[in-house]
């Protein structure tokens, strides 16, 4: 693992503009108001050619101020445990809290090298600020405004010598499966993560909308790396009226752009929902793998039938994801949570899968001759040749003389055979037809930049 580097602090003190500033990225949702911030976030940084991973947290405060602030401050201490090195942040602008105080005694106790930064110091002439926190016992402070960057490569170029280099040296490059986790709000997305990983690593309440921010973790299982993403939940969009819940979910449906698996979770005691078919519709339209887990099995009532019913019910509802795996699970007791990652597996095999040239134009050539394509105006429909130009999703295309001639139901059945015949029956593919010469008939937007891509390159 790469050196982790763990901000703290009070609420609104600037802990995620400054994550945000240092990873180069807008990952972490920040607002005006406290408590944006609940889980800890993970991002990767970089400085000096020296790689690391930083962590944002919750802001630090009293339980009675916020429902989950002793659930934060729990996620604090175990960021602080996990951290080679931790920042806290302190306000320039509001001066000394209470709060600080605390922290500080806190951190006066850890073993790692800690780093106190006086953020909202905006220029040179701002840094007499800095002599009130003095106050607390501290000689080093950092002045840094993390909104403009002012103090930041400083505070950064003292903060990379303290990293442990030979942490980094061992960190081996390796196939990493990217896995977000996606649903409707309560579903136990964040419960089925913590499940995963053996420890609270993310908040978990019966209260809507717990999980804000999109949220990784690294895990390792029988030697393969995984990343989880958590996301917040997608409501429908009739029923998000909040600024910060609208991005949490802009965010979410952003996390299966890069991710190679979906874990579609749906509360099975709730029953399948309309809401859920749409988020099943969203990594669909994105080309994800996917995988619908059944969750709170446990709590359904069950008799021989129960399970067919569900899956009868998601397969009529979910046409579209006729090939996803789906499995009965509950986070809450493990049932069945070891066996995702073997699907996980079997469905990242298949979505990263390559077929030769050879193969795939026989595939196609014997289904032509099973069942030729209907005369377009007169003249027979010809099929040249077959080549696939892409992976994650296996996207191939056909050349043909009347692209658009191409009946959606002979698409299909063109689909279903490259299916059957290539054994790629649990991960989607996409199928486009071009002339010769001509451009390629696109559907897929994500797919039109690849190939895109491919022909500026050549």
């Amino acid at each position: 693992m790469k050196p982790i580097v763990a901000i703290v602090g009070r609420p609104n003190v600037g802990k995620s503009t400054l994550f945000n500033r240092i990873t180069r990225k807008k990952d972490a949702l920040v607002d005006d108001f406290p408590g944006v911030t609940r889980d800890r976030h993970y991002g990767d940084a970089e400085w000096n050619d020296v790689e690391f991973s930083i962590v944002d947290t919750g802001g630090f405060a009293r339980d009675e101020e916020d429902d989950f602030s002793s659930l934060i401050r729990s996620q604090i201490h175990l960021a602080i445990d996990d951290a080679d090195v931790v920042i806290l942040v302190l306000d320039g602008k509001g001066g000394i809290s209470p709060f600080d105080s605390e922290l500080i005694d806190i951190l006066r106790r850890v073993t790692i090298p800690v780093f106190y930064v006086v953020n909202k110091i905006d220029g040179e002439e701002k840094e007499s600020l800095l002599y009130e926190f003095h106050h607390l016992g501290l000689d080093d402070l950092y002045p840094i405004s993390a909104e403009h960057g002012y103090g930041v490569p400083d505070f950064l170029d003292n903060l990379i010598p303290v990293l442990p280099i030979s942490q980094m040296e061992k960190a081996a490059a390796e196939e990493e499966i990217s896995i977000a986790v996606i649903g409707r709000p309560n579903a136990g997305k964040s419960s089925l993560i913590n499940k995963i990983l053996g420890e609270d690593r993310h908040l978990v309440s019966e209260l809507p909308g717990t999980t804000r921010d999109v949220i990784d973790s690294l895990c390792k299982i029988s030697g393969k790396q995984y990343r989880l993403i958590d996301t917040a939940g997608i409501r429908r969009k009739g029923r998000v009226s909040e600024k910060l819940e609208k991005f949490s979910i802009m965010k979410a449906l952003k996390s299966l752009d890069r991710c190679d698996v979906a874990l579609i979770v749906i509360d099975a005691a709730e029953g399948i929902s309309e809401q859920d078919i749409r988020v099943a519709g969203y990594a669909h339209d994105r080309g994800c793998g996917s995988i619908f887990l059944l969750n709170k099995w446990d709590l359904v009532e069950q008799d021989k039938k129960t399970t067919n019913l569900f899956y009868e019910k998601l397969r009529m509802e979910a046409k579209f994801l006729s090939f996803a795996p789906v499995i009965t699970i509950s986070a809450l007791t493990g049932l069945r949570v070891s066996e995702i990652f073997k699907l996980v597996d079997t469905v990242y095999k298949q979505y990263s899968t390559h077929v030769g040239t050879g193969m795939i134009n026989r595939i196609v050539e014997r289904a032509i001759e099973k069942n030729e394509p209907s005369i377009h105006k007169g003249k027979r429909l010809k099929f040249y040749y077959t080549t696939q130009v892409s992976t994650k999703p296996p996207t191939f295309v056909v050349f043909t003389n009347y692209p658009d001639a191409v009946h959606f139901s002979y698409q299909r059945y063109l689909m279903n055979q490259i299916r059957e015949q290539t054994g790629l029956d649990k991960t989607p593919i996409r199928l486009y037809f071009r002339l010769r010469t001509g451009r390629i008939e696109f559907s897929d937007k994500k797919n039109q930049q690849k190939l895109s891509g491919k022909r500026k390159k050549k």
